[in-house]
């Protein structure tokens, strides 16, 4: 490719560019377009966390509004949004923009990434692949939910332990991503597993940050409303929807009720213990890959959710470019198209028939891609670092001179 040949400014610049004009566009249709129920719902959650407050929102009933299913950092952006929405702004423009600007920093995360395990012109392909995905447009742009946050803090977690030797600032940015929205807690154990290789100074550093955090703003909502923060965030699973992946498949073949209505109940536990349990093996198997590892676990909970939702492809849409330039141009390009029409639809809740098609196809094609990419991480040298600028070592790959899968001490 011609821009193999560039230098890492240039480089740099050309995904910079092309993650503002994503920005723009997303910001364009947020102050343009109504959106979807949720920009309500989230409108009533606001002026509730105003009124009841965004430690005990969890503890009062709200008519009219589904449960309030958000960890403790999401009451708080919440609540600001609110009050610059009473000096004139448009909340529903509000609800979307810090998800359209994490998709910004998301291309910038995902081209560092991959540039230290591919050349220059993939991690361009790829950041830029971020920037004007149509899944990532659609769901940040247009939806507005928090999912877009919550994964760029995980893969930044990711990047700051394996990449930039900063276990602290990663342990903060792992809290982050489950103080936002609870799915990336798929991938903190993977992320312990890296810290505890790195060595006890990097597994103190890294916990020290993550505790840090997670007292400061979990800690006062467990203190205060234990048993309602439980049942809203911890034990939610999902919508009752069948539009998607398992549930979907096994309503066509005419599974039992009962079966169908266990999968979406406690036995989606068991699909999250999977994902969780392959993470960890990968991050054991591969630590210098921990990006990648974090990509793959959240694609494989996209896989195997039981849960429907368009905002829900947001888990894989990233991250899957970290695995792979084509798998994620794949996926982006056929869950896009699913996200795109099934918004134009009635209802992003009511799929027509050719959409449920077409996601099921999406589902396929990110499965194909989940094998491909985690074979293409398990062909990587097991103890050899990723390039990075200035020698610089990550804190998972070993400090001596023989390439080893053993924990530094």
């Amino acid at each position: 490719m011609r821009c193999e040949s560039w230098d890492v400014r240039r480089a740099r610049a050309v995904v910079l560019v092309a993650a503002a004009a994503g920005l723009l566009t997303r910001m364009i249709i947020a102050a343009n377009v109504p959106g979807p129920t949720d920009v309500r719902f989230f409108a009533g959650f606001a002026k509730a966390v105003s009124v009841y407050g965004p430690i005990r929102i969890y503890a009062h009933p709200l008519p009219g509004l589904p449960v309030y299913n958000h960890p403790p950092l999401a009451g708080w952006m919440l609540l600001a949004l609110n009050s610059l929405s009473e000096l004139g702004m448009s909340f529903g423009t509000l609800i979307r923009s810090p998800a359209s600007i994490a998709d910004f920093f998301c291309a910038l995360l995902v081209f560092e990434i991959v540039r230290r395990r591919a050349g220059i012109g993939t991690a361009v392909l790829c950041g830029v692949g971020v920037a004007v995905s149509p899944v990532l447009i659609a769901t940040s742009g247009y939806h507005g939910n928090t999912d877009a946050v919550a994964i760029v803090f995980a893969l930044a977690a990711a990047h700051l332990l394996a990449d930039r030797k900063s276990p602290l600032a990663a342990g903060v940015a792992a809290a982050l991503s489950i103080s936002v929205k609870f799915i990336p807690v798929v991938v903190i154990p993977a992320l312990f597993v890296v810290a505890l290789r790195g060595g006890r100074p990097v597994l103190v550093r890294f916990a020290a940050g993550f505790g840090a955090l997670f007292a400061l703003v979990w800690g006062p909502v467990l203190v205060t409303v234990p048993h309602q923060l439980r049942a809203n965030v911890l034990e939610y699973a999902g919508g009752s929807y069948r539009l998607w992946g398992l549930v979907r498949f096994a309503d066509a073949f005419g599974l039992p009720e009962p079966v169908i209505t266990f999968m979406q109940g406690g036995g989606h536990f068991l699909f999250v213990l999977v994902c969780v349990a392959v993470g960890v093996r990968l991050a054991w198997l591969r630590p210098a890959q921990l990006p990648g590892v974090v990509g793959a676990t959240l694609g494989l909970l996209l896989l195997l959710s039981t849960a429907s939702g368009l905002q829900y492809l947001t888990w894989a849409a990233a991250g899957i470019f970290v695995l792979g330039w084509w798998e994620g141009l794949a996926f982006n390009c056929v869950a896009g198209l699913t996200a795109v029409l099934g918004y134009s639809g009635r209802s992003a809740v009511r799929w027509s028939e050719f959409v449920l098609q077409l996601g099921a196809v999406g589902w396929l094609v990110l499965a194909a891609g989940l094998v491909t990419g985690v074979r293409r991480l398990l062909a990587t040298q097991p103890g050899a670092p990723p390039k990075t600028p200035a020698g610089r070592t990550p804190v998972s790959a070993p400090r001596t001179s023989q390439p080893s899968d053993s924990p530094v001490n």
